[in-house]
């Protein structure tokens, strides 16, 4: 029995890009960690999902986003957002899914793209095996938040639930 290219295709790029791992070169200036950025894991990844036919296509599943406040005074956008990646071989059109939850805070307009960008980065980092080192700390860009009164649960994304349905996918 022959395997599922999709899966022939995901070991290819785990065995390419753990020849080399992505280095954590970029610099947080607020928190003084090191970490990899997105267009890191773009420009290492572009090559080698060509290179084995495989591509990864987003879909979100949810979002929810709420309106916060800096410790300045000033608005803060804080979004979630849960996607799925289809992982498809080109060769066979064989393909599985990974979920993944991306979360990420902005003063303007970016929440959203930030959120799927960390989603995108934790799923790569994840599925492929991409050698780290240290902390997997997720930005560049740290908010200072005002504390906020208990509420009772949005209606938004329950992270618990989110994490035990992938669990759950897995097994």
């Amino acid at each position: 029995m022959t395997a599922p290219k999709v899966y022939e295709a995901i070991c290819a790029v785990m065995h390419d890009i753990g020849q080399t791992g992505i280095s954590k070169d970029r610099k947080n200036q607020q928190q003084g960690y090191s970490f990899r950025g997105i267009d890191d894991v773009y420009n290492e990844l572009n090559g080698l999902l060509s290179k084995h036919s495989l591509v990864m296509l987003p879909s979100v599943v949810s979002r929810d986003q709420v309106e916060r406040q800096s410790a300045k005074g000033g608005s803060l956008f804080y979004t979630s957002v849960t996607v799925d990646f289809k992982l498809v071989s080109a060769l066979d059109g064989s393909s599985d899914v990974i979920r993944t939850v991306g979360e990420a805070m902005d003063s303007a307009d970016k929440s959203s793209n930030k959120a799927q960008s960390a989603a995108y980065k934790y799923a790569a980092m994840m599925v492929f095996c991409i050698p780290t080192e240290g902390d997997n700390d997720a930005d560049a860009h740290t908010h200072a938040v005002e504390a906020q009164p208990a509420k009772s649960p949005s209606k938004g994304v329950d992270g618990r639930k989110a994490y035990e349905a992938l669990v759950a996918d897995l097994r």
